[in-house]
C-alpha cells in the first residue's frame, strides 16, 4: 500500500478525477513533447460526459495551449475497457505528422494509470493493506493507527500533514468569507456564510451542528468554484473531513498536533479503500467519495476522543456502511447538486458514527474490510448512468423538470 500522500492531494477543484488527473496527464504529456506544433486530446466515457461541468477541458487547455494549439474532442458514449475516465493525447509536428499518442486514465483522487503503469501501485510504503491486520498490529503493540502511519512513512510525514491541514483550514476561511453564485449556470448560491451566521443564533447541539454544516459547505463551495483544496479522498468529497476536524478544534480546543495525528488515521482508512476498492465516482459511485470521506472523518473524530483501535474501526465502518449504494449523479455534470449538501450531511453522520461507536466497546459483526469489499462489488454492479455520467438519478430527473 502506497503513501497516504496519494489520498491527500493538494490542488484545485472541482474534481480530482476530472480536473486534477487530466491536468497532471497534460503536464506529463507536454514534458515529453515540448517540440510539438499542435495537440489533439480526446476524452471518453464519464470524463467526456461531465467534463465541461468539471472544467476538464479548461484544466487540459491551461497546460497545453500556451505551448501549441490544442483541440479537445468529446466521446461520452465510448467507454474504454480499462476505466470510464479515459483520455487520448496526440502530439503533431509542423508537418502534421503524429509524434506520440498516449492513452491514459484518471482513476480517482488525481491518480493516473493505463495498461503499462499505475500510480496507485507506486512504491509500497505499508506492508499491510487491510484494517484487520493493521488493527491487530496496533493492539499487539499497544499503539494507535497514527503510530503505524509514522512507523511506515517516517517522521517526515508530519510536515506534509501540517501542509494539508493548513490548506484545509484556508479553504474553510475563504469559503466562509465568499458569497455569490457558483459558476456553471445552475444558479446555486454559496450558503456557508449564511449557515454560520444562523448557527451562531442558536445554542448547544443545534449551534454545533450548524457550524459543522457551514464548514463543510465552505470547503465544498470553494471546490466547486475551482479553489485550492485537499482531496479527502477526492475533490467532490473534500468538505467532510475538514469540517469535522475544524469543528472539533474550535469546540474542544484540540491542539494541531492531535489534529495531524487524526488526519493520519483518516488517511490510513482512506488508503485501505483506495487500495482494495476505489475512491472514483466514475468507477463505484458516490459511495467511494462521500462514503469514504465519512468513514475517514468518523475514524479521525473517534481517535480525537480517545477511542481504542476497535472503536475507531467501528466508527469508520459505520461511516462507510451507511453510504453503500450511493450513486454519483451530478446535475449538469457540476460538483454542486447534490454534491455540496452531501458533504454537509456526511460530516454530521461522521460525528454520529463517532458518538455511536464511543458508547460501544468496539465489538461488532461487520468489519470495515468487509464493507470495503461490498462497496467494490456494489460499485461494479451499478449501471454506468449512476456513476458520474449525469445520465441517471437526480441529474436525469432535474433534466426532465427543466
Amino acid at each position: 500500500m502506497e503513501s497516504i500522500r496519494q489520498i491527500f492531494r493538494i490542488g484545485y477543484g472541482p474534481s480530482s478525477s476530472h480536473t486534477m488527473g487530466p491536468r497532471r496527464a497534460a503536464q506529463m504529456f507536454l514534458e515529453r513533447n515540448r517540440q510539438a506544433e499542435s495537440f489533439i486530446v480526446t476524452l471518453y466515457g464519464s470524463l467526456a460526459a461531465t467534463g465541461v461541468g468539471h472544467l476538464t477541458d479548461r484544466a487540459i487547455l491551461d497546460v497545453l495551449e500556451p505551448a501549441a494549439p490544442t483541440t479537445i474532442q468529446w466521446e461520452p458514449k465510448i467507454f474504454l475497457p480499462f476505466h470510464p475516465n479515459g483520455m487520448r493525447f496526440e502530439a503533431f509536428n509542423a508537418q502534421k505528422d503524429l509524434m506520440e499518442v498516449w492513452t491514459v486514465y484518471s482513476i480517482g483522487g488525481g491518480t493516473l494509470a493505463n495498461e503499462h503503469f499505475n500510480e496507485q501501485k507506486a512504491a509500497e510504503v505499508y506492508d499491510m493493506h487491510t484494517i484487520r491486520d493493521i488493527q491487530t498490529w496496533c493492539e499487539k503493540k499497544g499503539t494507535s493507527y497514527w503510530e503505524y502511519v509514522e512507523y511506515c512513512e517516517g517522521p517526515e510525514i508530519w510536515d506534509y500533514m501540517a501542509e494539508v491541514w493548513e490548506v484545509m483550514q484556508s479553504a474553510i476561511t475563504r469559503g466562509l468569507e465568499a458569497e455569490g453564485v457558483l459558476p456553471g449556470g445552475l444558479g446555486v448560491r454559496r450558503k456557508a456564510s449564511d449557515y454560520l451566521i444562523r448557527a451562531k443564533g442558536y445554542s448547544g447541539s443545534i449551534k454545533n451542528r450548524g457550524k459543522v454544516y457551514a464548514y463543510a459547505l465552505a470547503v465544498s463551495e470553494e471546490n466547486a468554484s475551482g479553489g485550492r483544496i485537499v482531496t479527502a479522498p477526492t475533490c467532490g468529497s473534500c468538505g467532510v473531513l475538514p469540517a469535522v476536524l475544524y469543528n472539533l478544534k474550535e469546540s474542544r480546543e484540540f491542539r494541531d498536533s492531535r489534529i495531524l495525528r487524526a488526519l493520519a488515521t483518516a488517511g490510513l482508512f482512506g488508503n485501505v479503500v483506495r487500495t482494495n476498492a476505489s475512491v472514483s465516482g466514475a468507477e463505484v459511485g458516490c459511495q467511494g467519495e462521500v462514503g469514504v470521506a465519512c468513514a475517514m472523518a468518523a475514524a479521525a473524530a473517534n481517535q480525537l476522543f480517545g477511542g481504542t483501535p476497535a472503536q475507531i474501526e467501528y466508527a469508520a465502518e459505520m461511516g462507510l456502511e451507511h453510504h453503500l449504494g450511493l450513486t454519483c449523479d451530478p446535475v449538469c455534470g457540476l460538483v454542486q447538486i447534490p454534491c455540496i449538501e452531501r458533504n454537509a450531511f456526511a460530516a454530521a453522520r461522521a460525528l454520529d458514527a463517532n458518538a455511536f461507536s464511543s458508547f460501544s466497546d468496539g465489538r461488532h459483526r461487520v468489519s470495515f474490510d468487509q464493507v470495503v469489499e461490498v462497496m467494490r462489488q456494489t460499485g461494479n454492479d451499478l449501471p454506468s448512468l449512476y456513476k458520474e455520467t449525469s445520465e441517471g438519478g437526480l441529474a436525469k430527473n432535474m433534466e426532465r423538470q427543466e
